[in-house]
């Protein structure tokens, strides 16, 4: 297993639609292992392949216990996802691996019923509520193109996107000296 490079915001390949999974091979697990190993790595919950340069629909998400660990038996390996109900509106103060630093309150489903395949292909169907909710659609809207800070009304647009760049100027001028 390895541990690879997150691709970062405003990169465009964050912007690109995931293409369906047609092989579950050797291949895709392995690519879903060591996307497994990177979100762990960068303390994360959830992953979707294109932020590890991978277009296709598939994520992962692994939610702490109640002791605040993570465990691999838990791991939700969640491809080609369809949203079939969703209910509810829930807040959550969300952040994300590929806009490090940053985090906004972005409304979403409280509740969702989401029809995928497992690794092996096999059709599954999930109910979800709470966090693991909430983290099925930020790593879903990864896999449509579209990041948490797409969602924020214009002025905390704004407010972010001047935010980002003091800390690029800030990590430019870190390098230089």
């Amino acid at each position: 297993m390895a541990i690879l490079p997150i691709v970062k915001y405003p990169d465009k390949r964050l912007k690109t639609k995931s293409q369906k999974v047609w092989e579950f091979d050797e291949n895709l697990h392995a690519l879903l292992d060591d996307m497994y190993e990177t979100m762990i790595a960068t303390n994360g919950i959830g992953l979707a392949a294109i932020q590890v340069a991978k277009p296709i629909c598939a994520l992962i998400i692994t939610l702490p216990r109640e002791d605040g660990e993570q465990y691999e038996e838990d791991r939700l390996e969640i491809i080609n996802p369809t949203l079939i109900n969703a209910t509810g509106a829930s807040l959550y103060q969300e952040g994300c691996l590929s806009v490090p630093g940053f985090y906004e309150e972005i409304e979403r489903f409280a509740e969702v019923s989401v029809a995928y395949q497992n690794r092996f292909g096999e059709e599954k169907v999930l109910k979800a509520d709470g966090l693991l909710a909430i983290a099925i659609q930020h790593e879903m809207d990864h896999l449509n193109g579209v990041l948490f800070v797409d969602k924020l009304p214009l002025l905390r647009r704004k407010k972010f996107e001047k935010e980002l760049k003091r800390i690029q100027k800030e990590q430019k001028s870190s390098q230089t000296n």
